[in-house]
C-alpha cells in the first residue's frame, strides 16, 4: 500500500519466495520485458486506472466485490423506526444503469486482459447488479462455469414486509474464455471435506458479524458490505494454489488480502478510500499463515499419468493367466498377455468386460476387477499406484 508520502510499499505476507520478478514476454525473435507485479501490495487509486498499470496475462484469480448500484432513494428505517446502516457511500452511486454498465465494461475489460490464460474470475453480487454484470461478462467473452448462491444464515429481514426476505447473494465463476480449459479446481479436496459429497454451488454461511465485523474508533463498521472471510476461504481453496497471484480490484478493508495471506497465496488489492485501506494494511499485518504443508495439495486423480494395463503385464506387476474376480467374488477373469482379460469366451478390456458381466453400460475396470493377496483382495488400482510410482522414480 502507500504511506503518508504516497510510496507504495508490501505488506509482509510470510509466504516463500515473495520477490517479485521480472517477466519476460516473447514477441516474434525479440523479448520485451514486462514490469514486475506489486505483490502483497494495496495500489491507492481508481481500480480501472490501477489494472491498466499491470502487465497482461499476469494474475492467477481475480476476486471482485463491486459496487452493487443499489439505488437507494432514501434513509431505511427499522419497525421502531431506528435508521438501518444502509449502502448510500458515493462509491456506490451512479447517475445511471448505463453509467453503471460502462463502469462495468471498462473494469471487466481490463480484468480479463490480466489474467492468465487459464485463470478464472469470481465476482459477487445482489439482484441489483448480477445479472448485468452477467450480461457484460459473456458479451467480453468470459465462459461462465458457475453461479454460486451465497445464502446467508443471518439475512438482514425486509423490516417494511412488502417483499421477500432477501436471503443470499449471487457469484459467478468465469473463466477467461471458452479456450479456458486447465483452471484450477479442486474437486478432491473440495469432495473430501464435504462428507465425500459432490460441492454444491449453494453455499451456507453466516454474514460478517461479531468479532469479525471490523469497527472503526467510533465503534461502527469499517466497511457498509464486509465480506466474511469463510467465503473467501472456499473461493481461494477452490480455484488456485498456493503461491498464485490473487487480485482483488475492490479490496475494501482487505478480506481477500488477509485470507490470501492466510493461506498462502498472494494478492494485489486496489482501493481509492484512504481509511479502507488503513484498516485493510492492520488486518492483514495481524494474519498469521497456516502452515505451508498444511496447504499442500495432492495431485488429483486426472491430472495423474495414464497407466494402461498393458503396462502392468509389461512390467510383470500382473502375470499372463492371472485370475482376477470381483470384490464379492461373483465374477471371475483370465489376465491374457495382451493386457486385455478374458471371461469364457469373451474377450476385452478391463472396463469393457466389467461392464458386460454386470450387465452395465459402463463399469470402472480398475476398481471393480480384484487381485488376491496372500487370501485378501486388493483392486488392481492398486497396481496402476505402484505403476505410477515407478513411472515418477
Amino acid at each position: 500500500m502507500r504511506n503518508r508520502c504516497g510510496v507504495m510499499r508490501s505488506l509482509r505476507t510470510g509466504i516463500a519466495d515473495t520477490k517479485p520478478r521480472p517477466q519476460v514476454l516473447r514477441t516474434g525473435a525479440s523479448f520485451r520485458p514486462v514490469p514486475s507485479l506489486p505483490l502483497d501490495t494495496i495500489l491507492a487509486g481508481d481500480c480501472i486506472e490501477e489494472m491498466r498499470r499491470l502487465p497482461s496475462a499476469s494474475v492467477d484469480l481475480v476476486f471482485a466485490d463491486p459496487p452493487y448500484n443499489l439505488q437507494l432513494s432514501g434513509a431505511l428505517a427499522r419497525p421502531d423506526q431506528s435508521v438501518v446502516d444502509a449502502v448510500d457511500d458515493a462509491w456506490d452511486q451512479f447517475e445511471s444503469f448505463a453509467a453503471y454498465d460502462r463502469f462495468t465494461r471498462d473494469w471487466l475489460g481490463e480484468a480479463r486482459r490480466i489474467m492468465k490464460p487459464d485463470a478464472t474470475l469470481w465476482v459477487i453480487g445482489s439482484y441489483h447488479n448480477i445479472f448485468r454484470v452477467g450480461t457484460i461478462l459473456q458479451d467480453l467473452g468470459f465462459w461462465i462455469l458457475n453461479d454460486i448462491v451465497w445464502r446467508k444464515a443471518n439475512p438482514m429481514p425486509n423490516f417494511r414486509g412488502r417483499r421477500f426476505t432477501n436471503a443470499h447473494e449471487t457469484m459467478i465463476w468465469a473463466g477467461r474464455g471458452p479456450e479456458t480449459k486447465k483452471y484450477t479446481f479442486h474437486y478432491e479436496a473440495l469432495k473430501a471435506g464435504n462428507e465425500d459429497c459432490q460441492a454444491r454451488s449453494d453455499w451456507f454461511l453466516p454474514l460478517c458479524t461479531g468479532a469479525e465485523r471490523l469497527k472503526d474508533g467510533d465503534g461502527n463498521k469499517a466497511h457498509p458490505t464486509q465480506k466474511p472471510e469463510a467465503l473467501l476461504q472456499r473461493v481461494l481453496l477452490s480455484s488456485s494454489n498456493r503461491g498464485d497471484v490473487v487480485l482483488d480490484p475492490f479490496f475494501g478493508t482487505g478480506t481477500t488480502g488477509a485470507v490470501a495471506r492466510q493461506l498462502g497465496r498472494h494478492f494485489i488489492g486496489i482501493e481509492r478510500e484512504a481509511a479502507y485501506r488503513k484498516v485493510a494494511e492492520a488486518r492483514i499485518e495481524a494474519v498469521v499463515p497456516i502452515d505451508p504443508e498444511l496447504l499442500r495439495q495432492p495431485a488429483a486423480k486426472r491430472e495423474e499419468p495414464r497407466v494402461a494395463f498393458a503396462s502392468l503385464v509389461e512390467a510383470g506387476l500382473v502375470r499372463p493367466g492371472t485370475v482376477l474376480t470381483d470384490a464379492k467374488k461373483r465374477f471371475s477373469v483370465v489376465v491374457r498377455p495382451d493386457g486385455q482379460i478374458q471371461s469364457d469366451s469373451i474377450i476385452g478390456s478391463i472396463h469393457k468386460i466389467g461392464a458386460l458381466v454386470q450387465g452395465l453400460p459402463a463399469c470402472n475396470g480398475w476398481t471393480f476387477w480384484h487381485f488376491d493377496v496372500r487370501g485378501a483382495l486388493q483392486p488392481i488400482d492398486a497396481l496402476r499406484a505402484e505403476m505410477r510410482k515407478r513411472m515418477a522414480g
